[in-house]
């Protein structure tokens, strides 16, 4: 039971609700275990403070992090974000002027224009990453925190909380940000270009985007939601779970037991367990060796073509890194080429890498492995502002034969490669790496206890 000082000092006032008043530390006598996701080292959570959060022992993976009034700040974050992003499709975006022929784009725009260049791929792409995806999951925060602030949770309030860590990954605002920046960059030596409300709405909103997701305390959330039900029996902590035949649950933490086939779902929130990712590494293999392939048409096929006073002049990838140096932009030159070529071919490399030393892993460098694995899940999404270059540029420089820019076939490979190398690194589960390798003669004793044959000594 937890010190009565203690819990005197972590609760909030008595008239805040329930959700924000106590942690989930204060509500309950026992001790609550999690598996790490990452190595699979089974802890028991310290009783937290605002501010504070509790890291794995093995590896360092941040298990829990505690925040003061955690409902209602994502729920004011989550509403300012939700205006924030009305007040963006509603106004003027970007306009530009060129010897009197003058254009203006609202953010919708971006990904719609797409599509009458025979885009529709990449328009959906655009449009979800940037409207639709983060408008559903400001939506989803709202409905569950209004539901926990009034202690009685919303009907779908757990299938709902399911879906968030599903949508975050694919938001993108943030990124999109940077891509309207290198595109002003790119036309500011030839045209006059005037920012518009929806530019500076947007800008906002994908700052408190970015708060909203970190605001929200998916351990307090559970716990408010769901309660915690019991660690299975005979769970040890300081080892992992997979060795109990235990995973803890991606979703919501709680330790399970599973089948003896490996399976299972969690008792609370309903996602489906596996002690490991099933066919992680054929599955890692099959999605690097597809954007493997991506990637040859992606920088050998025009990403955009310009076309300037009826001259039409085809650019790729690497060409408009050139052009940037070309115009003085070193800065924008590094970003892109940072994103488009540095980042795609490491994040392959180091994947490629990873599933081929997964099986000779070792204590000493299983740190070091997992931390380059969280690198690359990180960065993945960052290339994605070369295909948003295109869709802000050929959405607002339609001046005719004056001025255009069209669509290249290598926006749709480009993009490719973006989300086949992001779920490339989903389907990898880091787990492996600190999974010890059987030796070779365990091996032999296995298999041929299985196979009842009998065992030379």
């Amino acid at each position: 039971m937890l010190p009565q000082r203690l819990i005197k000092r972590r609760t909030l006032p008595v008239n805040a609700p329930l959700v924000d008043r106590l942690p989930p530390e204060a509500r309950t006598q026992r001790r609550r275990l999690r598996a790490c996701h990452e190595c699979d080292w089974v802890s028991a959570l310290p009783p937290l403070n605002s501010g504070e959060k509790a890291s794995c022992p093995r590896c360092s993976h941040v298990l829990v992090k505690r925040h003061r009034y955690p409902a209602q700040r994502s729920m004011a974050l989550a509403i300012a974000s939700f205006v924030a992003l009305m007040v963006a499709v509603s106004f003027p975006f970007i306009s530009f002027t060129v010897s009197g022929v003058s254009n203006r784009i609202e953010l919708t725009q971006t990904a719609t224009t797409l599509i009458g260049f025979h885009q529709p791929v990449v328009a959906i792409a655009v449009i979800m990453t940037i409207v639709v995806l983060p408008a559903v999951y400001l939506l989803g925060v709202l409905w569950l925190q209004f539901g926990l602030l009034r202690d009685r949770p919303l009907p779908f309030s757990r299938d709902i909380a399911r879906s968030l860590a599903h949508l975050t990954p694919w938001m993108m605002a943030d990124v999109f940000i940077i891509g309207a920046l290198v595109s002003l960059i790119k036309i500011a030596g030839l045209a006059d270009v005037t920012l518009g409300i929806s530019f500076w709405a947007f800008c906002a909103f994908a700052l408190l985007l970015l708060m909203t997701t970190q605001s929200l305390d998916a351990d307090w959330m559970w716990f408010s939601l769901e309660g915690e039900p019991l660690a299975p029996e005979g769970t040890q902590t300081g080892l992992p779970a997979g060795d109990q035949g235990l995973t803890g649950c991606p979703t919501c933490g709680l330790i399970n037991r599973l089948s003896p086939q490996g399976r299972g779902h969690c008792v609370r929130c309903n996602e489906k367990l596996h002690q490991r990712l099933p066919h992680s590494l054929q599955r890692t293999w099959a999605l690097l060796a597809a954007s493997a392939v991506m990637y040859i048409p992606a920088n050998v096929y025009p990403i955009m073509t310009t076309t300037s006073l009826g001259s039409s002049s085809p650019s790729t990838i690497i060409g408009g890194v050139v052009q940037l140096i070309q115009m003085g932009s070193w800065p924008i030159a590094a970003v892109i080429f940072i994103a488009s070529v540095i980042v795609p071919v490491g994040k392959l490399l180091a994947l490629v890498w990873l599933c081929l030393v997964v099986r000779r892993s070792s204590a000493l460098n299983a740190q070091t492995r997992t931390r380059l694995y969280r690198l690359t899940e990180f960065i993945g999404r960052w290339s994605m502002v070369d295909v948003f270059v295109v869709a802000i540029l050929v959405a607002l420089i339609r001046a005719g034969s004056l001025m255009s820019i069209t669509p290249g076939p290598a926006a749709l490979a480009f993009g490719s490669v973006v989300v086949l190398t992001m779920l490339a690194a989903m389907t990898f589960d880091p787990r492996l790496i600190w999974d010890t390798p059987i030796p070779p003669r365990h091996s032999l004793l296995r298999r041929k206890a299985a196979t009842k044959e009998p065992v030379d000594g």
